[in-house]
């Protein structure tokens, strides 16, 4: 079974839901902080593919385009009561850099995902919020407020 390409941390922030996402790529970076927070507001398998949102950003720094990129999942989720939680990307670029993302799930059904449910994200926030790019890809750590 392939290691999951983030994970939960547990003492970062009381109220609040982190975590840290790592790809070898900007790219798979991006589809794995997607996907955390994805895992974050729902069990992904009870969420079917019927809805796909396209997103197009750019920006001067890669951090601030992930955090806008988070921050707009989330946007969608209280907008449109969307659940999006598989998410393929690409960026490109850099300065400025491009991202491309196709999102898919579907709209919020309170009685067949209530049990699947899991936390409300009402926002990202720029607590702890860092981008780093090692030996082995690029890492971010999120911090979601719930």
């Amino acid at each position: 079974m392939e290691k999951r390409p983030f994970r939960f941390l547990e003492d970062v922030a009381l109220a609040d839901v982190a975590f840290e996402a790592r790809g070898r790529t900007l790219s798979a970076l991006f589809r794995n902080s997607a996907r955390a927070l994805g895992e974050t507001m729902v069990d992904p398998r009870r969420v079917q593919g019927r809805v796909e949102r396209r997103v197009e950003l750019e920006h001067m720094e890669v951090e601030r385009l992930l955090y806008r990129f988070l921050s707009e999942v989330v946007f969608l989720k209280d907008s449109e009561r969307l659940l999006l939680p598989r998410c393929r990307a690409r960026v490109s670029g850099g300065p400025p850099f491009r991202l491309d993302a196709n999102l898919s799930g579907e709209h919020i059904d309170d009685v067949r995902h209530g049990p699947a449910l899991r936390n409300d994200v009402k926002a990202v926030t720029m607590h702890l919020f860092e981008v780093s790019r090692g030996p082995r890809g690029w890492t971010a750590r999120v911090v979601l407020d719930i």
